[in-house]
């Protein structure tokens, strides 16, 4: 049987390849992997209509096994990831395809606030396949399954801390792919002083990355322009990627954003070791102008957990990809869109 987690999670066509039964016997496995029985598990979910369905399967999973669970509703991946960390939690699970259509849809798995390496993913499968004969709780064993909110606040308030008055008077243009970006960018920018155009933040359970978000920002660009912008920025469909706009409308992808910040941070002396992280798909261009300015640049395999692996051995603080998820390791434990905006 071929490997269930791919690069970045379990992956696959709702209700066809990413079954509720699949969604259960993974939660029944981090149950009894990651010591939950008798701890919380905290699971969010992007805008895709099948998330409902593959939370409460998940959920009853957990709590099948003995763990309460925690669902946040509609969040960002880096949001989960945030309270995953900081929160207390035994894992985090969140139900989200990503950048990709909205009949698919993902499970990505969590502990400490980062995403599960390949030794954890492959007991999970191993234990996945065999979901069924883990030992349950009876009655008075069961998890409990509670919805809170609340959680989400300490998170806005991290970014805020971030911005400070950085944005204040800026004009600028979002696309939130009809994802989870909708649910906190447009209030969060303009909370932080920033007049704020908002594109495609009318989620409805079909529409996320349909032509829109971090894949597509073409509208976005020419907003930029018509409206006589500062900036843009196009998130993806869970929002722990972020493709930016300039002024003149040109779009700046990951590597374009990873060379600003990892320039700014050299001249600041605050990137860590000189080193910036990225995949072997970035552009040779971004390896001459970090080099040229007395840096280096470390390259790994496609994926963003490789990227933050990578930057725990090298020590390093700013990694990433092309398509647009940035890691500032100072600050965060996985790539946030909101953050890299910031």
């Amino acid at each position: 049987m071929g490997r269930l987690f791919g690069t970045d999670g379990i992956r696959g066509v709702a209700n066809v390849d990413l079954t509720p039964t699949l969604a259960f016997d993974l939660g029944r496995a981090v149950g009894h992997l990651l010591e939950a029985s008798g701890r919380s598990v905290v699971i969010g979910q992007d805008t895709r209509r099948s998330g409902d369905m593959l939370v409460a399967a998940a959920a009853a999973g957990l709590a099948s096994v003995g763990a309460d669970t925690v669902q946040l509703g509609v969040v960002t991946t880096p949001c989960l990831a945030h309270i995953a960390a900081t929160g207390g939690h035994a894992a985090g699970i969140m139900v989200s395809g990503s950048h990709n259509p909205a009949d698919d849809n993902g499970l990505k798995v969590l502990s400490g606030g980062r995403k599960i390496d390949d030794e954890v993913e492959e007991e999970l499968e191993r234990l996945i396949f065999q979901a069924e004969s883990l030992p349950g709780s009876t009655n008075a064993g069961i998890g409990r399954i509670t919805r809170d909110q609340a959680p989400i606040a300490a998170y806005r308030a991290a970014l805020i801390g971030e911005a400070r008055d950085a944005l204040r008077g800026m004009r600028i243009g979002i696309d939130c792919a009809n994802g989870s970006a909708s649910v906190i960018a447009p209030d969060l920018l303009s909370e932080l002083g920033a007049t704020v155009t908002v594109l495609s933040a009318s989620p409805d359970g079909t529409n996320i990355n349909l032509n829109c978000g971090s894949t597509h920002p073409e509208a976005l660009a020419a907003a930029v322009v018509d409206g006589r912008l500062d900036m843009g920025m196009a998130f993806d469909g869970d929002a722990d990627r972020l493709i930016a706009v300039d002024e003149r409308g040109a779009i700046v992808d990951g590597d374009g954003v990873m060379g600003i910040c990892a320039l700014a941070r050299l001249a600041e002396g605050t990137l860590r070791h000189g080193i910036l992280v990225t995949t072997v798909m970035s552009n040779g261009g971004l390896e001459r102008a970090i080099t040229e300015a007395g840096g280096r640049l470390l390259r790994t395999p496609v994926g963003d957990r490789h990227v933050f692996e990578a930057m725990e051995r090298a020590d390093a603080s700013l990694g990433g990809e092309q398509s647009g998820h940035i890691i500032f390791r100072d600050i965060s434990t996985t790539g946030d869109g909101m953050l890299t905006g910031i």
